[in-house]
């Protein structure tokens, strides 16, 4: 599945960082909506599989050559992307809550803010 719903509906012209924001904007709503529904929900599993997917690509575009942050920050986000992929696996298995995911794409969502 796409990390953008309806994605004919992007506009052409965003900036990077206003995307980014805008993705973790939409799937941190749906982890809060789905959140309510427990652990084993599908619309939980869902929501925590769109949040992979996102923490995901990032990773792969931190992990490229190409990428132009600094190599600091850039290990720092990888770790970051690892551990929400082990929180993750223990949400869907009720052995978490969702709301350190949350918090998490929350302060991204800060930085990419300013």
């Amino acid at each position: 599945m796409s990390l953008h719903e309806h994605p004919s509906a992007l506009p052409v012209d965003e900036h990077p960082r206003r995307t980014e924001h805008r993705l973790f904007s939409e799937i941190t709503r749906g982890l809060m909506s789905a959140g309510a529904s427990g652990a084993g929900s599908p619309d939980l599993h869902y929501a925590v599989e769109r949040n992979c997917l996102l923490w995901d690509t990032l990773r792969r575009d931190l992990e490229s050559e190409a990428n132009w942050l600094a190599p600091e920050l850039k290990a720092k986000l990888i770790s970051l992307a690892l551990w929400v992929e082990r929180h993750s696996a223990e949400v869907v298995t009720g052995e978490a809550e969702v709301g350190p995911l949350i918090a998490v794409n929350r302060t991204i969502m800060e930085g990419l803010s300013t």
